[in-house]
């Protein structure tokens, strides 16, 4: 069972004229239960095809070369491009890292795909490696029953742990 899915739900028309103009698709992605939306114009789907090439070898991607205002071609387009990726992350057992920048979605270097669950946040390599920092240094074991010359113990943690480990403990 796979941990992330896409869906291109909807397409919209950006620009003022027809020469100028170009199309935005709306990427939904759904990761560990949360979902975003990432926006990408077709030229980005191109140039994240044009990288894959060199690492994987991805699905065909719908033409280049289209009537971009012409409704029933811009839906075609839609459909292919969301097929395109969910053909990518279905025959990947490891997202490539330019994938998942593309989709806005953190990973973790050489985790596989099922495992790979983090914000949806794009960071550097550097600072999505997880580190453990200690949030608290004792000197000596605190659960351990105060020092003998500490003329005011805590009586709740004394109690608490005489009455865990030393049921028999008759008090002082």
């Amino acid at each position: 069972m796979h941990h992330i899915e896409v869906s291109i739900p909807s397409f919209r028309s950006e620009g003022s004229t027809v020469e100028k103009g170009y199309t935005v698709f709306k990427i939904e992605v759904l990761m560990c239960g949360r979902q975003h939306t990432v926006e990408k114009r077709y030229s980005e789907f191109h140039a994240l095809h044009r990288m894959l090439k060199k690492i994987i070898k991805p699905p065909e991607i719908p033409s280049k070369h289209v009537r971009n205002w012409v409704p029933k071609v811009l839906e075609q387009r839609r459909q292919g491009l969301e097929l395109y990726l969910q053909t990518i992350i279905m025959e990947n057992e490891v997202l490539p890292k330019i994938f998942l920048d593309f989709l806005n979605i953190r990973h973790f270097p050489s985790l596989p795909k099922t495992e790979s669950c983090g914000s949806f946040e794009t960071e550097s390599d550097e600072s999505s490696k997880l580190t453990h920092q200690p949030a608290l240094l004792y000197q000596r074991d605190p659960y351990l029953l105060p020092a003998s010359n500490d003329t005011f113990s805590n009586m709740v943690i004394e109690g608490v742990i005489r009455g865990i480990f030393y049921p028999d403990f008759q008090p002082r």
